[in-house]
């Protein structure tokens, strides 16, 4: 099967909009850095990188008879709050696991941001003790069998949409989205930059472009940073992902190792606690660019590209697309990092 066979439930207004960071790339002094805005895809709770995922989700789930989309994440995960907004348009229940991913001492952390989003639009969030995790959790399968146990008929959403056999594909498509987008434009991305944690917006990325590779296309570099603390297990998870895609759109060979690259040194020592350069980089693209982004996720990936443009690991001659993933709302429970 190509990546056109497979159904898609319209849940974006479109390709996602791409343009140049004049500003940005000037401070730089090195590559020609460009942004593709996850952030602005949808008009639902803000959009951001789920939402493109769970247009290839929402078909089997509609196919199923659901009536509950149960799925998990940290007390701020972007993706709950986006699976809320899915429920909320389909007309179906949402039960949340919101699990304590981050060690963050904000008094509002759990009420304010993603979680309260998915509240306004009815989701039933539930606060659960556990830590990190990329894999499956427990918690979540708990509250599958008690949806079944109270009448509901549940369709589980894993966290980040990443371990859904489907999980992949959103992005997969979205790397043929920017070869169509590059031919309008008259310019080639080399570089792809992009935050990778649970791992299928990079692993569905790196078989899209793979595809696109054996059909004629150019090689590029795709650069997953890092934000998960949890690198062997990420970069595993990625492979894995990015395999089972690959398979799924009927890539005929194997990916090579080369082609997974998942990057290391801005994720600090625990998931979702920012640092240093992840405050500065936030501060830089806000006031060069007026382009918002979050402590968890773009704030680290930002600061990866910061680095690799102005170290010349990613040379002069490079343009550079940055995958603006979205999460603003985050920032709602990180304000006592600032310091204003």
């Amino acid at each position: 099967m190509a990546i056109t066979d497979f159904e898609r439930y319209p849940l974006t207004f479109g390709p996602s909009p791409v343009h140049r960071l004049d500003r940005l790339t000037a401070h730089l002094g090195g590559a020609e850095v460009w942004a593709k805005r996850e952030d602005v895809n949808s008009g639902l709770a803000f959009g951001g990188n789920k939402t493109r995922k769970l247009e290839y989700i929402v078909p089997d789930v509609l196919a199923q008879g659901a009536d509950t989309l149960v799925s998990i994440g940290g007390y701020q995960s972007n993706h709950t709050r986006q699976v809320a907004a899915v429920a909320a348009r389909l007309g179906l229940k949402c039960r949340l696991v919101q699990e304590r991913w981050v060690d963050w001492d904000d008094p509002v952390n759990d009420r304010v941001g993603n979680i309260l989003l998915s509240r306004i639009m009815g989701a039933d969030a539930r606060l659960d003790p556990a830590g990190f995790d990329i894999g499956i959790r427990s918690s979540w399968e708990d509250a599958l069998r008690e949806v079944s146990e109270s009448g509901g008929t549940p369709y589980g959403i894993p966290a980040g949409a990443s371990e859904h056999p489907l999980g992949g594909l959103g992005f997969a498509n979205w790397a043929h989205e920017v070869a169509t987008q590059e031919s309008t434009l008259g310019v080639f991305f080399d570089t792809i930059v992009v935050c990778t944690v649970t791992g299928s917006t990079h692993a569905g990325m790196i078989a899209g472009f793979a595809d696109l590779l054996d059909a004629g296309g150019p090689r590029r570099r795709v650069i997953g940073i890092d934000a998960s603390a949890t690198l062997d297990r990420t970069r595993d998870q990625v492979a894995r992902i990015a395999r089972h895609t690959a398979s799924l759109i009927g890539l005929q060979r194997d990916l090579r190792d080369a082609e997974i690259e998942v990057l290391e040194g801005w994720a600090g020592d625990r998931y979702g606690i920012p640092v240093d350069s992840t405050v500065e980089a936030i501060l830089l693209s806000g006031r060069l660019e007026g382009m918002i982004i979050d402590p968890v996720y773009e704030g680290k990936s930002m600061a990866g590209l910061i680095d690799l443009v102005t170290s010349g690991e990613i040379p002069r001659s490079s343009t550079v697309l940055y995958a603006h993933l979205g999460g603003q709302p985050a920032l709602n429970a990180y304000s006592g990092i600032f310091g204003f």
